[in-house]
């Protein structure tokens, strides 16, 4: 800041003022997310010294158990830009924020009890699906488990949308790196047999993501009701009080999201299976290169969570300008940060991939080569993840979130998996058609997100207006 003459600081330039506030929202977020992503590396690696088969049959559970989990998760983060809403509209509101926490909460119980049902025929919907009926079983074995930690989860991420609305995330990030240390203990004793427990094995992992999840919940619950800065809402006090409209409109709201989320990863699912098909190689090299793009997505995810928040805010505010502020800070600095991530893979690939892989060894030519193939594509695909991810965030915070839904359907189904298919296989790219077709339908859904927050932009806050009376 400059001084003036009479010695008094000259007011902040809003848009400092915005970035300063959306880099404060976002880093306990980004961290909370490194966080998640470390507990399921952590089970990965402790499953690894079980044995292949005993990975093989994780790998095969997590992924059957991410595909509702994730939708589920769509409806629960509807409560984010609900709550920033209402705090902006009136900074002080506290029944209408604990109306929608405590709904938020319900939603995330009646969610779970169909989760729970499809998880719980793990093993029989395995066989169906082809799978060896041996790993089959051992999946089962570890989604008996495993299943319980989705209510606990939802309830976490309720109240952490709670936090991050109220613009104080640190907490959430402090006990998802308590709940990531309990998990390694507990891995370490439930799947070993260590300190006196029982040997559980592969079940032991999911028994300690259960109780981890478990922790978070209550380790949050335990801060809502005890910190002075949250504890004045009461969001436990009549948590039996229906409240049906906002309940559905937690519904309406929260169901697109769940579809957009259940689009975007299903067609990652689809990448990595058609990489089987075209060798174990490239599968390989895929897993290298979708991992370090994962773990530089984070950045984007924390950003698209707090842009939902401060565009949330400025929207029940009425403030045009606010949204336009916080919407583009948070673009710039999603896309710029994914801009050098992808300078760095296309610079110097092989130490990156080296941090999965030997890369000297000659038995690994092949996947390494493709993997610093996939990376380049890989770099123009941070780009667009990034742009598309916090771009769904600012529309979110306008509670618009059905458009961006059909735009999903169309960028990844319609477009993007088509188009890897046809370059993979009948034309003869392989791997690396399959790598284009994601980057061309993450490019869409991007282009489509930000042209719909243009319009929107144009048109103020008319649409907006009309939807609250």
């Amino acid at each position: 800041m400059t001084m003036t003459q009479a010695g008094v600081k000259a007011p902040e330039s809003p848009w400092r003022g915005e970035a300063r506030a959306m880099l404060s929202l976002a880093w306990p977020m980004i961290l909370t997310n490194l966080g998640q992503t470390a507990m399921n590396a952590t089970d990965v690696m402790m499953m690894g010294r079980l044995g292949p088969q005993a990975l093989a049959a994780g790998a095969l559970g997590s992924n059957l158990y991410f595909m509702p989990l994730i939708f589920g998760l769509g409806l629960i983060l509807a409560t984010s830009p609900m709550i920033a809403t209402e705090l902006g509209r009136k900074r002080h509101s506290v029944r209408d924020v604990r109306r929608t926490v405590r709904q938020g909460l319900w939603l995330a119980g009646l969610v779970s009890i169909p989760i729970w049902l499809f998880l719980w025929n793990t093993e029989a919907m395995l066989v169906w699906m082809g799978q060896d009926p041996a790993l089959a079983e051992l999946a089962g074995q570890y989604m008996v488990w495993l299943q319980w930690a989705v209510l606990p989860f939802y309830g976490y991420i309720v109240l952490r949308s709670f936090i991050s609305a109220l613009e104080r995330p640190g907490w959430a990030l402090v006990i998802v790196f308590a709940a990531v240390a309990f998990n390694v203990l507990a891995n370490w004793c439930l799947m070993f047999g260590n300190l006196g427990f029982p040997t559980m094995g592969i079940a032991g992992a999911g028994a300690a993501t259960t109780l981890s999840s478990l922790l978070m919940f209550l380790g949050m619950a335990a801060v809502v009701t005890i910190e002075r800065r949250f504890r004045r809402y009461r969001l436990f006090g009549r948590f039996w009080r229906a409240d049906w409209p906002r309940f559905m409109a937690l519904l309406k709201l929260g169901l697109p999201i769940g579809g957009i989320l259940a689009f975007e990863v299903t067609i990652f699912n689809a990448a990595a299976l058609l990489m089987g098909l075209i060798s174990s190689a490239a599968l390989a090299a895929h897993a290298i290169a979708i991992q370090l793009a994962s773990i530089s997505f984070m950045v984007p995810l924390g950003l698209s969570q707090a842009v939902t928040v401060r565009v949330g805010l400025a929207f029940g505010a009425r403030d045009p300008d606010g949204i336009g502020r916080a919407g583009w800070t948070a673009f710039v600095m999603g896309v710029g940060f994914m801009a050098l991530m992808a300078l760095i893979m296309v610079t110097v690939p092989r130490p990156l991939i080296g941090a999965f892989i030997d890369a000297g060894d000659p038995g690994n030519a092949e996947v390494v080569a493709l993997a610093v193939t996939f990376l380049a594509f890989a770099a123009l695909f941070q780009v667009a993840d990034g742009a598309q991810a916090v771009g769904a965030g600012m529309l979110r915070g306008l509670h618009d979130t059905k458009v961006p839904m059909l735009f999903a359907a169309l960028g990844y189904w319609g477009i993007g998996l088509p188009l890897g298919v046809l370059l993979a296989f009948p034309l003869g790219f392989a791997g690396t058609g399959i790598w284009v077709g994601l980057c061309v339908g993450l490019a869409v859904v991007a282009v489509l997100l930000l042209s719909r927050w243009l319009r929107r932009e144009r048109l103020g806050l008319a649409d907006e207006q009309r939807a609250f009376g």
